[in-house]
């Protein structure tokens, strides 16, 4: 047990001070007055973070790899703890390691080594995020067409009784029973890599979706005619989305809409690939060619292929560039996605029982060791 003092303590709901935050083991015990320590704690120990920022860790959900590792090309325990090791750097502990469009052997695997891995939590893993390959031929980014297909019964059976949190799939080509039997095995379906129309996403997202996966990318933009599926987005209360703070997927002006818009239902992700975190340049992904260059990594048509955003980075970018305040920053990069997942019960807050995620801040949110 020991007790981190003379910080301030971001609660996930407000800023705290003169506040010390007891931990015990993997949780939070308890939030004590500084005055009280010495009477509640006498022989603690106490862990100083000299005037700085404590917030709960960052939660990605849309993670594709990083530190020199991808899912798709490795499939592997190996990859989960160097994404893991990596994350950590950046002042992320949780995320959900995501498999773009594959053959069933890959994602069948992924599957498997779910289940063989007793302790996820331990690399950081929340569960599988299954992005393809049941999506639009139209809106694929930069996903093999060749490898687009329909989802099956015998499929969608097998990832509903898996361990993966997130399916992202395109509604216009779902059948309203395979979203439902996904929702009812515990699966958060997401839309996302979809040409639908509006009509089409308000029909679908009944039967059971309530996500949506990197908000403006690959799928049918906002038009007053049409409002496509970010207006179905912005229009639905029911359904979060993930958004990439790079600069790159989308503009920073576009951020700030969907934050007026959607509030709370926005949260932060990366979709992060292998050079994240590395001096690398190149790297393959699901059989293509992509190159790191400027900030973006692009495969050999041009198109985006992830990003080398971090968690961190993300949360700066949202308070410089979007005009975000740090607070709800914070929260788009921890609580919201635990909202999103339905984990804020664990996760995304500093408070008595909560999973002891924590980043130490400094003023310019620069992670503190």
């Amino acid at each position: 047990m020991y007790a981190l003092i003379n910080g301030r303590i971001f609660t996930g709901e407000k800023t705290i001070f003169n506040r010390v935050v007891i931990v015990d083991g993997k949780k939070i015990k308890e939030i004590v007055k500084l005055e009280d320590l010495e009477i509640l704690y006498p022989n603690i120990e106490k862990k100083d973070v000299k005037g700085n920022l404590i917030a709960p860790a960052f939660i990605d959900l849309q993670l594709n790899g990083c530190g020199g590792v991808l899912l798709n090309e490795d499939i592997s325990i190996n990859t989960f703890k160097v994404m893991n090791e990596t994350n950590i750097k950046y002042g992320c502990t949780l995320f959900t390691p995501t498999l773009i469009t594959c053959e069933d052997e890959k994602i069948e695997r992924a599957l498997q080594l779910m289940e063989e891995i007793e302790d996820l939590e331990s690399l950081g893993v929340l569960g599988l995020h299954i992005e393809g390959p049941y999506i639009s031929k139209e809106k694929k980014g930069t996903h093999r067409k060749d490898l687009i297909r329909v989802l099956s019964d015998e499929m969608i059976e097998k990832i509903s009784k898996s361990k993966t949190t997130i399916f992202t799939l395109a509604p216009e080509n779902a059948k309203p029973e395979h979203i439902k039997m996904l929702r009812d095995g515990g699966v958060n379906v997401s839309l996302g890599h979809t040409n639908a129309t509006y009509e089409e996403i308000i029909e679908k997202k009944k039967y059971g979706i309530t996500l949506a996966t990197h908000l403006y990318n690959a799928m049918s933009s906002f038009n007053h005619r049409e409002p496509g599926v970010v207006g179905a987005i912005f229009d639905s209360k029911d359904i979060r989305a993930g958004i990439i703070v790079d600069g790159f997927h989308c503009h920073y002006a576009s951020v700030k809409i969907a934050k007026e818009i959607m509030k709370e239902r926005l949260y932060l992700v990366t979709d992060a690939a292998s050079p994240a975190g590395t001096n690398m340049t190149e790297f393959m992904f699901e059989g293509k060619r992509c190159f790191h260059k400027d900030g973006q990594l692009r495969n050999e048509d041009g198109n985006l292929a992830g990003s080398v955003l971090t968690m961190d980075r993300g949360v700066r970018n949202l308070v410089e560039y979007v005009g975000v305040s740090l607070e709800e920053a914070l929260r788009m990069a921890s609580l919201y996605p635990a909202k999103a997942v339905n984990i804020d019960d664990k996760y995304g807050r500093i408070a008595s029982g909560y999973m002891a995620n924590l980043v130490i801040l400094d003023e310019k949110i620069q992670l503190k060791d």
